[in-house]
Order: C-alpha cells, then sequence, then structure tokens
C-alpha cells in the first residue's frame, strides 16, 4: 500500500520531534524559574503556582500530543501482534501526559516549605504514563527482536535505554520515602533516554515504512491451467494412431 511510506514519514517526524520536545527541562538554563536542576522534579516547573507554569504546560501538552499522533501512525502500519500493541501503548503514554499537565501540583516541594511531595491525582496520573511508557518499550523490544516488524534500531538500543530509563525512574522516588536530593538529577536522566527512546524509534519507523511490500497473489497465479476437454480431443485426434501408416500424395 502506497499509504504505508507516507504514514511511516509522518510518525517519524512527530516522534523526532517529540524526542526534543520532550526534554523541555533545558529553558531552566535560560529562565529564572528558582527550582535547582539537581534537587526538583520537572513536573514542579508547571506546578499551581509557578510563574513559567503556562509556558511548561504548553510545551508539555504539545509533546504529548506529538507523541500520541506519531504512535497512531506508527500502530496503522504496523504488522499486528506485540507491535501494534507498542503503539497502542504509545498513543496511551500520550494520552496520560496530558492528563498529568492537567491535574498538576499544587506547588513546588523543593522550594516551599511544607509543600507536599505530590498530589493524589498527579502521582496517579504519573504512574500511568510511566507504565504505558515502559509497556510500549517492552512490546516493541520484544517484537523487534522476533522480527516483526524489522526493527533493527530498536532491538540493538532499544534494551538499553530501556534499562538507564527505569533505573533513572526508579531513583526519583527517594522523596516519597523521606530521602529527598538529587532525585531532579534522576529525573532528567530519565527524560533524556526516554527522548532517545523517540528518536530511536522514529528513525525506525521510518525505515520501516520504506520496506518494499509484498503483493498479493491472485489464488490461481503462477498455476498451470489444465488443458480443456476440448483441446485434450484435438491434440489426440492430430497424433496418428500405433498402427496407422503415413501417406503420401503421389
Amino acid at each position: 500500500m502506497r499509504l504505508r511510506p507516507a504514514r511511516g514519514t509522518a510518525s517519524a517526524g512527530l516522534l523526532l520531534t517529540a524526542s526534543l520536545v520532550y526534554n523541555d527541562w533545558v529553558l531552566q538554563f535560560f529562565l529564572p524559574t528558582g527550582l535547582h536542576q539537581r534537587d526538583s522534579y520537572v513536573s514542579e516547573l508547571f506546578a499551581a503556582d509557578q510563574p513559567y507554569r503556562l509556558l511548561f504546560s504548553l510545551v508539555e501538552i504539545s509533546c504529548a500530543v506529538l507523541v500520541a499522533t506519531g504512535g497512531a501512525l506508527a500502530w496503522s502500519i504496523l504488522p499486528g501482534g506485540r507491535s501494534s500493541a507498542g503503539g497502542a501503548a504509545t498513543v496511551a503514554f500520550g494520552m496520560f501526559s496530558i492528563a498529568d499537565v492537567l491535574l498538576p501540583l499544587h506547588c513546588a516541594p523543593s522550594v516551599e516549605r511544607g509543600c507536599p511531595e505530590g498530589s493524589p491525582w498527579h502521582t496517579t496520573t504519573s504512574g500511568m504514563v510511566h507504565f504505558a511508557l515502559f509497556a510500549s518499550m517492552a512490546l516493541f523490544i520484544i517484537a523487534s527482536r522476533h522480527g516483526h516488524p524489522p526493527l533493527e534500531l530498536v532491538r540493538r538500543w532499544g534494551p538499553w535505554l530501556l534499562a538507564v530509563s527505569m533505573t533513572a525512574a526508579i531513583l526519583t522516588v527517594g522523596p516519597f520515602f523521606g530521602h529527598p536530593g538529587g532525585h531532579g538529577l534522576a529525573q532528567r536522566i530519565h527524560l533524556t533516554s526516554v527522548g532517545a527512546w523517540f528518536a530511536v524509534l522514529a528513525v525506525a519507523i521510518f525505515r520501516y515504512g520504506r520496506l518494499p511490500q509484498s503483493r498479493p497473489q491472485h489464488p490461481g497465479h503462477g498455476r498451470r491451467r489444465p488443458a480443456s476437454s476440448s483441446a485434450r480431443v484435438t491434440s489426440r485426434q492430430a497424433v496418428p494412431s500405433k498402427g496407422a501408416t503415413a501417406t503420401t500424395s503421389p
């Protein structure tokens, strides 16, 4: 189908853009947010009382839309099974990310005394985001290892990125257990690895969309059709019988 290359290219472009936009925390180097990179969650940037809440909220939602749309396009061209489930999980990741922004923290716990580390709703949506992310990564990696579809870059780099991303994500929960400090750095390593994952997936989807497709053959194509009964009769009449003699005109 001719739609596959176009959808693959569009999906790759959206995911590649998302890989850059997803790390919007780098804007902290240029904006006076008042939050320390090492000890603050990125979600504090769009907490309800923060000065740049609107900017970071719009960037986060834009990124979520890019990922969801790119995942949906990839889902539409993948062959099925685990790879399609991976595409669906990518779409879910984008949708949960939107919910995560719409249900923000009320304040920034790293700089505001008495501010809780998280709210029930925001913690729930963040957990759903991570579940969808790791599910999509695992499904794509398993599918690539079986060659369905042949996503070579995912097979090669996916396991490493999954290991780094999951380890860094686990290291961010310290404040919830009374051990704050360094969780901001761990989260930014996690976000960087996720951005790299989207870039790898984008290139892999682009290459898959460009692969030649086998054309389905007609059920009777390539088979020799049996001769018709009239053709067989004519053939028998044209061959002289075993005891016949050839005659020639004088």
